[in-house]
């Protein structure tokens, strides 16, 4: 109990700095009209609501998004969604746009976006800054990182997850000692060093890092002389030499209310067509891997006031249905369908993932399918089927999803004036 009190303690000295200008290239078409951490995920979130909802949870509500691609989006929903409360200064969300602090520039890598707004550091005087990634869907209870942190006080903390050795190529590999020290980093390496405490796995950086606040300004000044601009790249390297610099071990971080079915540790990097349309998997079933229900850690977004779902005669299995949608005579399997959507009637919906705002007209038979917004599928439509017939109109991932992209007018599937007032993406 004694060191929970300590970690909150100073979680209320912290400021987080979110990196949420990613332009996902690799998830195009879906981020042709909006930046990665704006892409829609499960039945009502946004990927850029989870390390948000993180974050709030663990007591840290001085909160700045740094953006940059195509972020009008991302900007309307922070807009609508993460107003903390006006009454508390200090408890807030906020966007913040490249600062150009050095010339006409956007930020050219993370160091930079976090160099260009160094003085809302200063205004702010944290003891801490938490510097995060905006890309990935998980839980985590960032007080008990920080109680790491303290405790071996580290200058700066990099969180990582243990990952098989056979998959080490794909992630920036730690090198680091059974105190979690630091002594290395090695980028997609081919033999990658294994953790001292697990000979099998290795530790994969997550992105998400957290310096002393006096040690990340003084390095950030320095490096920007040399013309360094990223973390990973630049800057941890160069501060190895000099600093305290530890890794915190991700499987061990504890979630309440986590059901006994579920994956511990869940992480998952959705920066793809394929990994994205996996993780959905991952929130269907009976026993989900990720279970997005959890009152004691809830993932928050929008607070949308439109009416309930509606089925109508309808076959539904494995599915998950957005508010308002509205289901007339039809089959919907392993699936989700988010708000305001339409399935008319003799539609066949089988893994897939339509999203707001969308018609599946009469007949039409979808499989394997992702369907942005703002899309009228016509009657009898076959997508999903013919894979050289459907790579001729639409983007066919690796694995043979289909993504048929955002429609190029607002449409509304239900007919009028959405309940998504205001800028309708």
């Amino acid at each position: 109990m004694g060191k929970f009190k300590y970690r909150f303690r100073y979680a209320n000295s912290v400021m987080a700095m979110v990196m949420a200008g990613g332009q996902g290239s690799r998830l195009h078409p879906l981020t042709d009209k909006r930046s990665k951490p704006a892409v829609p995920f499960g039945a009502r979130y946004r990927i850029i609501d989870f390390v948000l909802s993180n974050l709030v949870n663990s007591g840290i509500n001085t909160i700045y998004l740094l953006v940059q691609y195509k972020s009008q989006s991302l900007v309307e929903h922070i807009r609508k969604a993460w107003t903390i409360s006006p009454l508390f200064p200090d408890q807030f969300v906020t966007v913040v746009p490249p600062q150009m602090i050095s010339g006409p520039n956007w930020f050219q890598g993370t160091a930079d976006a976090v160099y260009q707004n160094l003085d809302l550091i200063e205004h702010q005087h944290p003891e801490l800054v938490l510097v995060f990634g905006a890309d990935h869907v998980y839980r985590m209870d960032v007080r008990q990182m920080i109680a790491f942190h303290v405790e071996r006080d580290a200058d700066i903390t990099v969180a990582a997850l243990p990952v098989p050795l056979d998959q080490s190529a794909s992630f920036g590999i730690i090198a680091a000692d059974a105190d979690g020290r630091i002594r290395g980093f090695q980028e997609k390496p081919e033999r990658a060093t294994p953790m001292a405490s697990d000979p099998t796995h290795a530790y994969a950086s997550m992105g998400n890092y957290l310096f002393g606040s006096g040690c990340l300004v003084r390095a950030l000044r320095e490096t920007h002389k040399q013309g360094e601009t990223d973390f990973g790249e630049h800057v941890l390297p160069r501060m190895l030499k000099t600093h305290r610099v530890f890794a915190y071990d991700f499987a061990s971080n504890e979630i309440p209310g986590l059901k006994p079915y579920e994956e511990r540790g869940y992480w998952r990097d959705v920066g793809t067509i394929d990994a994205y349309f996996k993780a959905h998997r991952d929130v269907l079933g009976t026993e989900p891997r990720f279970d997005i229900f959890n009152p004691r850690w809830p993932v928050f977004s929008s607070n949308y006031q439109g009416p309930v779902a509606r089925v109508l005669r309808s076959e539904i299995d494995n599915s998950l249905l957005g508010a308002a949608t509205e289901i007339i005579c039809a089959r919907v399997c392993n699936s989700v369908v988010r708000r305001e959507a339409v399935i008319e009637e003799g539609a066949e919906i089988e893994n897939c993932i339509i999203m707001d705002y969308v018609r599946v007209g009469s007949g039409a038979k979808l499989r394997r399918t992702i369907v942005d917004r703002h899309n009228l599928i016509e009657k009898d439509a076959r997508i999903g089927f013919d894979i050289k017939e459907d790579q001729k109109h639409y983007t066919v991932s690796p694995n043979g999803i289909v993504v048929v992209p955002r429609g190029r007018t607002p449409y509304f599937a239900r007919g009028g004036r959405s309940f998504g007032i205001g800028y309708a993406e």
